[in-house]
C-alpha cells in the first residue's frame, strides 16, 4: 500500500470526532494497511485515521520492539483504566518538532472491532496503553497537548510554528 501524508495542525479534521465504523470491509482493511505504512514511515507507535484526513473511528498501534505486531482497531473504547499513571513524552506528526510529557493511566482495557469484524477486548500496558489512549484522543478530536495547561499548550504551539 502507501504511506499517506499527515494533515497539518490546525486542520479542523484534527478537532472533529470521527464517525463510527459500521462494518469491517476490504476498504477498511486497505485504510488500516495505509495507516500502518504511514505509522512505520514516521516512525511512530500509533496512528488514528483522522490524522491522515479520514474521519472514521480507525486506529493502529504497534509499540512492539520488533515491529510488525500492529493492532488494528475500529471504534475503540476504553472500558477500564488503571489508577497508576505513567509519564511519556508524546508527539504528533500533525505538529512536528515538539513534544510534551503527558501522564496517562499505565494500563487500559479496550473494546474494539478487530480486522475480522469481531468485537474484542484487550488489555494494553505501558507504551501500548499510552499509544492506544493517544489514538482514541485523536478519534475524539483531541490532541495530546490538550492535556497540558493553557500556558504550556500555547508555548508548545508557538514553538512548533517557529520550528516550521
Amino acid at each position: 500500500m502507501v504511506a499517506r501524508p499527515c494533515i497539518p495542525w490546525p486542520d479542523k479534521r484534527l478537532r472533529t470526532t470521527a464517525a463510527p465504523v459500521d462494518a469491517i470491509t476490504d476498504d477498511i482493511r486497505a485504510i488500516w494497511t495505509d495507516m500502518i505504512d504511514t505509522m512505520e514511515a514516521m516512525p511512530g507507535v500509533g496512528l488514528a485515521a483522522n490524522q491522515i484526513g479520514i474521519l472514521q473511528r480507525l486506529a493502529v498501534v504497534d509499540a512492539s520492539d520488533t515491529r510488525g505486531q500492529a493492532v488494528r482497531m475500529a471504534n475503540p473504547v476504553i472500558l477500564h483504566a488503571s489508577i497508576q499513571l505513567r509519564d511519556h513524552d508524546e508527539a504528533s506528526p500533525n505538529l512536528p518538532g515538539v513534544w510534551a510529557k503527558i501522564s496517562r493511566p499505565r494500563a487500559v482495557t479496550v473494546e474494539f472491532l478487530n480486522d475480522q469484524g469481531i468485537l474484542e477486548q484487550r488489555d494494553f500496558v505501558g507504551l501500548w496503553a499510552t499509544s492506544v489512549q493517544h489514538q482514541i484522543d485523536h478519534l475524539n478530536g483531541k490532541m495530546y497537548f490538550d492535556h497540558l495547561s493553557k500556558m504550556k499548550r500555547d508555548m508548545l504551539i508557538k514553538k512548533a510554528k517557529k520550528a516550521q
